[in-house]
C-alpha cells in the first residue's frame, strides 16, 4: 500500500475520533445540566458563582446564568478542540490532545460547576457556602485522569512504508557501507522554561494566601508538565527518529521506513505554532518547540511532518536521510 493510497483511510480515522470524543464531550455537558437543574429546589437564589482569595461567595448569579456561562465555554472548547482532531490531526499525536483536550475541557467545567452548586444545596442564603479548594482540587484531578485515558485510547497511527527513495537533493552524511551511526542531541526551552518556574512560583504564592494546601498537588503537577514539556531529547539512527522528554514522556517516533526526507528549516514559535513545548502548528504539523531558529524538519508517509527546535539539525537530517536511504536500497 502506497502513502497515496492510506489518504483517504487517515481521513476516516479523523473523522471518526472527533465525532466520538465531540459527541462524548456534549453528552458530558448535557448531563451536568440536567443534574444541576434538577438541584434547582434544594439551591439558594442567587447562587454563588464566584469566591474570592480569602475563600468566602463574593459574587451571586441565577441558576441559569451559571450554567449558561458552563454550557457556553464547555461547548466552545469540545468543538474547537473536535475541529482540531478533525482538521489537523494527520498525526497520531495531534489527535490523542485533540481528544484528550475536549474530554479534559467538558469534564472540568461541570465537575467545577457541579461542585460549586453541591456544597450550596440546603442553604437559604449562599453567602453561607465554603470554601472551593477541595472542589477545585477535584475538579483538576477528576478530569485529568479520565482525559488521559482518553487520549491513550485513540488509536495510533497505521505503518506506512515509503515507495520511493530519499530525494536527491536531500542533505546526507557521509556513511560507509554497513557502519552503524548514532546522532543524538539535547535540546531545552531556556526562557520558556524560566517562564514556567515563574508560573509554578506564583501558583505557590497563592496556594500560601488563600491556605488551600490541596492545591499544592496542582503546583506539582505543574511543575512534572513543565519538566516534560520543555527539556527532550532527540536520536536518530537505524530505527529512524525518536523525540522523547526528559522524564520519558510523552515522546515521538518516525520510523526509518516511513521517512520521506528531513531537512533543515527556521522555526518562529509563536507564529509558526502558537507557542512552546509539544505543539500542532499550520497543516498539523507535529513541532516540539523550544525556541525560535534552527530545526530538523521530518517529512514522513502520509502526508505528515515533525519538526524538532535543535542545535546540530543539518547533521542530525543528514544522518536520518542517509540511514532511510541506505535502508530502502538494501
Amino acid at each position: 500500500m502506497t502513502a497515496m493510497s492510506s489518504l483517504d483511510p487517515q481521513s476516516a480515522t479523523r473523522r471518526r475520533t472527533a465525532a466520538w470524543v465531540t459527541a462524548v464531550g456534549l453528552a458530558v455537558l448535557a448531563g451536568a445540566a440536567a443534574v444541576a437543574l434538577s438541584w434547582r429546589a434544594q439551591l439558594p437564589h442567587p447562587v454563588a458563582s464566584h469566591w474570592g482569595v480569602d475563600g468566602t461567595a463574593d459574587g451571586f448569579s441565577s441558576l441559569n446564568g451559571v450554567l449558561a456561562v458552563m454550557l457556553g465555554f464547555g461547548i466552545a472548547l469540545v468543538l474547537g478542540f473536535g475541529a482540531v482532531t478533525l482538521l489537523l490531526g494527520q498525526s497520531a499525536v495531534t489527535r490523542r490532545i485533540g481528544a484528550a483536550a475536549a474530554i479534559w475541557s467538558a469534564l472540568f467545567m461541570c465537575l467545577l460547576t457541579l461542585g460549586t452548586l453541591y456544597i450550596q444545596r440546603g442553604l437559604t442564603d449562599a453567602r453561607d457556602a465554603g470554601g472551593i479548594g477541595a472542589v477545585v482540587l477535584a475538579a483538576i484531578v477528576g478530569s485529568l485522569l479520565p482525559a488521559v485515558a482518553v487520549g491513550a485510547l485513540v488509536p495510533g497511527d497505521p505503518r506506512l512504508p515509503a515507495s520511493e527513495a530519499v530525494a536527491a537533493d536531500a542533505p546526507r552524511a557521509e556513511l560507509a557501507a554497513g557502519e552503524r551511526t548514532t546522532w543524538t542531541a539535547r535540546t531545552d526551552a531556556g526562557a520558556a522554561m524560566g517562564v514556567g518556574i515563574v508560573a509554578v512560583a506564583v501558583l505557590l504564592a497563592l496556594v500560601v494566601v488563600t491556605r488551600v494546601w490541596a492545591l499544592l498537588i496542582v503546583v506539582g503537577l505543574l511543575g512534572i508538565l513543565i519538566v516534560s514539556m520543555f527539556r527532550w531529547v532527540v536520536r536518530v539512527d537505524g530505527t529512524g527518529l525518536a523525540i522523547r522528554s526528559a522524564i520519558g514522556w510523552p515522546r515521538v517516533r518516525v520510523p526509518l521506513d516511513e521517512v520521506v526526507r528531513a531537512d533543515v528549516i527556521q522555526v518562529r514559535a509563536l507564529r509558526d505554532f502558537g507557542g512552546w513545548g509539544l505543539r500542532v502548528g499550520r497543516g498539523g504539523r507535529v513541532g516540539v518547540v523550544l525556541r525560535s531558529g534552527e530545526a530538523m524538519l521530518v517529512q514522513r508517509t502520509g502526508g505528515r511532518s515533525v519538526a524538532v527546535t535543535v542545535d546540530g539539525a543539518a547533521t542530525g537530517a543528514g544522518v536520518l536521510n542517509a540511514l532511510a536511504d541506505r535502508a530502502r536500497r538494501a
